[in-house]
């Protein structure tokens, strides 16, 4: 079996879709994208690609080590997210040519299902409460919401009553053993962060979110002995060499890397393991398309420390399309009781609509985050 051929196709909401096309006529999906910088990522599997037709497609770990080691610069988002989705891809044809799922490849599932979180709010969160209540009427056991919008590196503390008042109306709404992970998205800084952990501890939070961005590693070191809550982050690390750092200072509680933008299922299995060792739980970050999500229950299968996998239906991105829009059977999915049983078919265990990514890669995206500023007319944090 070898690679012959490659497509790629930039797709709405924001999102970037690779085919891998072999001589057997065995097909692997991948998704490699970072938000925002789709194109760029394009470019860079392009690139990347070059070196891979007339390979064996089954060398995974062989053409991962190439694509990374072979190349003298290596790391970062858009590298490591051209990667990833590569990687996504050639597993799903590992899987298919032998008629089963990458997770029977990885050592073989220990779980059935995983749990799964749904987004709430928006970029600048409000009616939360009534939110996480309908969530829950349908089925969810646990939401995240972004916890607050911009914050000046000191700020009102009327931000931070708000934000109580947001986090009380989903207890409220929802009961006490409702979980709830807040996402901070690294708007807080040192002088607000250990504050607004201390404010949130009433609540038995499921998690916070980047606190304070991971650069600040060793805020978030004080910020766990300033607080009780659990801590995540993760999503903008690209590495098991970014993630040593953070296991090493013990800063985290739970991580969160993105396999669309770590270097794909090979890496983060990686990482996962090193969690493991650690004793630090495992949540990858997936605000992102089928494939990605498809490629992250691979791993939840097979990683001990997995606890709960996020998910992007209904989340405020996806305007245009959404997750389930791209899949032949999008019960592959479904939620129940909120968990999502494992994909049981071969490869990463989804069936893409080829007829419908052609269709709406004819309008593409040029998506791009929003630029924020403080009242003041400084850049502020997204």
């Amino acid at each position: 079996m070898k690679i012959h051929s490659y497509s790629t196709w930039i797709v709405p909401p924001r999102w970037l879709f690779l085919k891998i096309e072999t001589n057997t006529g065995i097909v692997g999906w991948g998704e490699p994208v970072i938000e925002g910088k789709a194109h760029t990522v394009e470019t860079a599997v392009h690139e990347m690609m070059d070196y891979l037709i007339g390979k064996d497609p089954a060398r995974i770990e062989d053409i991962w080590q190439e694509l990374y080691r072979g190349a003298f610069y290596r790391g970062g988002p858009i590298l490591m997210s051209a990667l990833a989705g590569i990687d996504q891809a050639l597993w799903d044809i590992k899987g298919k040519h032998f008629n089963t799922p990458v997770y029977d490849l990885l050592g073989g599932r220990c779980r059935d299902k995983i749990r799964v979180y749904q987004w709430i709010g928006g970029d600048r969160p409000s009616d939360v409460g009534k939110a996480a209540k309908e969530a829950m009427d349908s089925g969810a056991t646990a939401v995240k919401m972004n916890g607050t919008e911009e914050m000046q590196i000191v700020d009102s503390h009327k931000k931070i009553d708000e934000l109580v008042e947001r986090v009380a109306a989903i207890r409220q709404s929802c009961g006490p053993y409702f979980d709830i992970g807040v996402d901070f998205h690294g708007r807080v800084h040192k002088p607000m962060a250990r504050i607004i952990a201390k404010e949130l501890e009433q609540f038995k939070l499921m998690f916070i979110e980047e606190p304070v961005l991971s650069e600040n590693l060793e805020e978030m070191i004080e910020i766990r002995r300033h607080c009780n809550i659990p801590i995540a982050a993760g999503e903008r690390l690209f590495s098991r060499y970014d993630f040593k750092k953070v296991f090493e200072s013990g800063a985290v509680d739970i991580i969160q890397p993105d396999l669309s933008h770590a270097g794909g299922i090979t890496e983060c299995r990686k990482i996962a393991a090193m969690a493991e060792a650690y004793d630090v739980a495992l949540a990858p970050h997936c605000p992102l398309g089928p494939i990605a999500l498809a490629a992250c229950l691979q791993l939840d299968a097979v990683s001990y420390n997995a606890f709960i996998q996020e998910q992007s239906l209904g989340i405020h991105y996806n305007q245009g399309n959404d997750l389930l829009d791209y899949l032949v059977d999008p019960e592959v999915f479904s939620c129940k009781d909120g968990y999502v049983e494992l994909p049981s078919g071969p490869g990463l265990g989804i069936e893409i609509n080829e007829e419908k990514v052609q269709e709406r890669a004819v309008e593409g995206h040029r998506w791009r985050n929003p630029v924020w500023r403080h009242r003041d007319g400084s850049i502020a944090e997204w």
